[in-house]
This record gives C-alpha cells, sequence and structure tokens, in this order.
C-alpha cells in the first residue's frame, strides 16, 4: 500500500518560512508524480504544487509562485515544500498525494493516495 506522510507544519510568524517533508512507502512504480494541496478551515481544498519523479516537471498554483519552492528526493522518497514570506492565508493544512505512474496535476482526482496531512499556522 502506498502511504504519503507529512511532516514540517507548525506555526510561524507572518513572513517566516517553514518546510514540509513528505516520505512515501510502498512505492510501485518508478515514475510518479506528488502534489502539494492545502485546505482552509471552512474553504475547499486547494492544489499548492506538483513535481515529477524526474524533477523535470514541476507546476505551481498562482498562489505559491515566487515564494514556495517544491522539490524531490527520490533517494529518500522524500518531496519537499519550501515555503518563504509566510502569509496568513497560508494557514492551512496541507496535504501529500502521490499519483503513481502519472504526472503532476492541478486535479486532485489524478492523486490515488493521500497523506493524513499537516497543520501550517501563519500568525500575522
Amino acid at each position: 500500500q502506498v502511504q504519503p506522510v507529512e511532516s514540517g507544519g507548525g506555526s510561524v510568524q507572518a513572513g517566516g518560512s517553514l518546510r514540509l517533508s513528505c516520505t512515501t512507502s510502498g512505492r510501485t512504480y518508478s515514475s510518479y508524480a506528488m502534489g502539494w494541496f492545502r485546505q482552509a478551515p471552512g474553504k475547499k481544498r486547494e492544489w499548492v504544487a506538483g513535481i515529477r519523479s524526474s524533477g523535470d516537471s514541476i507546476l505551481y498554483a498562482d498562489s505559491a509562485k515566487d515564494r514556495f519552492i517544491i522539490s524531490i528526493d527520490r533517494a529518500k522518497n522524500t518531496v519537499y515544500l519550501q515555503m518563504d514570506t509566510l502569509k496568513s492565508e497560508d494557514t492551512a493544512v496541507y496535504f501529500c498525494a502521490a499519483n503513481e505512474g502519472g504526472w503532476p496535476s492541478p486535479s486532485e482526482y489524478e492523486y490515488d493516495y493521500w497523506g493524513q496531512g499537516t497543520q501550517v499556522t501563519v500568525s500575522s
């Protein structure tokens, strides 16, 4: 069973930084995509960024461009989300998702496996 597990969430002041990690076990494909999504209280889950396992295909939501960087360490089966210049509106539960054999996509329906999420709270 493919299982992503997120870590690295926490509380930070506006303007600060956090780095989220997502390690996936039980992987069955050598090529895959990983995505980061987030869900704020009372809002729908939204896509943040995605990356192909080779690292040659990276997509960002407009809200993440210029502030967030997604990267991957294949040897560790881990994808990272470096978040800088955080704003209060970035407060949400952040989820990592795996698309085995696929490509990064902003659609949550393209992802087969999801982590439990990690809370990010940005105070102003």
